[in-house]
């Protein structure tokens, strides 16, 4: 039960972090979800053996997380569930590509530790920047910004009930466990089968519950539009933040900016 609960409140972590008056917060979502996705597509683009170029675009998660004050620990343990994908895509990348492309100290490194490297940066580069969209946006002022930039409807709409489901199915599977334990003795009623039967009864239970919630929006006049408090209007300083960023990724993504400033320190004259 405490799992559970510590769960439902790591979920609205993220709605509480988007609440700041900050003036990343204040920029229009638009503008953030058009940055964060031209970022991530210039971060996926690159080479699988390109490393040290990939080090640049770290500039952008970087800024903005601190400008919108999240706290960094956060962010990282909203990252680590997630890891375990990114291992398992580039684990085998060392015993699949053994050509020795670079030597560090007198020890060869194939291309596959490379290309595993790669895979690590860019991750850890595109999950950041979408949780920062998500912490320092508000996921209904995504999904906002989403529809308004021509996304369809009905995608939007069932992307923003899936997120709010998830808080549902934490509440009921939190009773349920709850009402479990106060009903077992001596750890009885604890093992896998009355376990499995919880399952079912959680999925009746939310359907219920969703039904509930679906008639209670009807109710109020729920016409599948998404609205918020804050009317949506673009001004020129999400403009140059949105035209900043993109000249940034652009430069970074079509010059080796490390390699150029290393040429540009080596040969500057002493």
């Amino acid at each position: 039960m405490a799992k559970l609960e510590a769960s439902y409140f790591d979920l609205s972590t993220l709605d509480t972090l988007a609440r700041r008056d900050t003036a990343i917060h204040r920029l229009d979502p638009r503008a953030k979800v058009l940055a964060t996705a031209l970022f991530i597509v210039a971060v996926v683009s690159f080479g699988k053996y390109e490393v040290a170029a990939l080090l640049p675009m770290v500039l952008y998660p970087v800024v903005v997380g601190a400008l919108a004050g999240l706290p960094a620990l956060t962010l990282l343990r909203k990252m680590l569930p997630a890891l375990p994908f990114a291992l398992f895509i580039g684990i085998f990348n060392p015993l699949l590509d053994r050509e020795i492309l670079l030597n560090v100290g007198g020890i060869g490194i194939s291309g596959g530790w490379v290309s595993f490297t790669s895979i690590l940066v860019r991750f850890s580069l595109t999950v950041s920047a979408s949780l920062i969209l998500v912490a320092s946006t508000g996921f209904h002022a995504v999904c906002l910004a989403l529809e308004k930039l021509g996304t369809p409807k009905g995608f939007v709409v069932q992307l923003l009930f899936l997120y709010r489901y998830l808080f549902v199915l934490i509440d009921e599977a939190g009773r349920m466990s709850r009402a479990r334990a106060l009903r077992s003795f001596h750890g009885k009623g604890m093992g896998i089968g009355p376990f499995t039967s919880m399952i079912g009864q959680l999925l009746l239970r939310t359907l219920d519950r969703a039904q509930r919630i679906h008639l209670a929006m009807l109710s109020r006049g729920f016409d599948g539009e998404i609205r918020t408090s804050r009317r949506l209007q673009a001004t020129p300083r999400d403009v140059a933040f949105l035209l900043g960023w993109s000249a940034f990724f652009a430069l970074a993504r079509f010059s080796n900016l490390p390699s150029w400033l290393g040429r540009l320190v080596t040969e500057f004259p002493k």
